[in-house]
């Protein structure tokens, strides 16, 4: 998991109201050169999305978002996620992910918040929320006392097009977490050619940092 988000860089954090439109979503982030999907369980048609991406993509790398609680996290793994993440860092969340066999993205904010998720053996971890938490200044304030431990970031929470070089540019970031490009009302209108442009043209920054 970890090999491939490098590879890409960037994570889209998708929110779906209607199972119907992940497979269309899928297709259109593939057409951008984008293999990597987060569905966020932030909402009832979550689990079937994930489950039909799953099914029909085989070469999307399909994770979970938003997972609060140990249910959330086998219902996640069942469906076919392949990764979990999590805006904040519950030991019990962890242990199940890990019992269950779905690697699992914590989430961080404080030192504090690090070291438990290094102790946990988490060394992937969501930053969030990323701008409000300080941004760029506190990842490179974090690199300082746990860059040497291995820890990578994916950043995610006001992440944007204009932003996202500048995150990328930090050492202990492995890539961004962001849903401009696949922002609810593109989705909602079906407008997967305008979704597969932003996806171009998101790689395209990713790839010149």
């Amino acid at each position: 998991m970890i090999d491939r988000i490098l590879a890409k860089r960037i994570v889209p954090v998708i929110v779906l109201d209607d199972a119907a439109s992940a497979e269309p979503l899928a297709e259109a982030l593939l057409a951008g050169g984008l293999d990597i999907m987060e569905i966020t369980f932030r909402t009832a048609a979550a689990e079937e999305s994930i489950r039909r991406i799953a099914n029909r993509f085989p070469e999307i790398l399909v994770g979970a978002g938003t997972l609060l609680d140990a249910d959330q996290v086998k219902r996640a793994k069942d469906a076919g996620a392949q990764f979990g993440l999590a805006p904040g860092l519950n030991p019990k969340t962890i242990e199940v992910a890990r019992e269950v066999g779905l690697q699992f993205s914590a989430g961080v904010m404080t030192p504090s918040d690090v070291e438990r998720a290094l102790s946990e053996g988490c060394k992937l971890l969501k930053f969030f929320p990323a701008e409000t938490a300080g941004g760029v200044p506190m990842l490179k304030a974090l690199a300082g006392p746990y860059g040497h431990t291995g820890v990578k970031f994916i950043p995610t929470g006001g992440i944007t097009s204009a932003n996202l070089a500048s995150y990328l540019k930090v050492p202990v970031v492995a890539a961004i977490g962001g849903s401009w490009f696949v922002d609810k009302a593109l989705v909602a209108a079906g407008n997967w050619s305008e979704i597969t442009r932003l996806t171009k043209e998101a790689l395209a920054a990713a790839a010149e940092v």
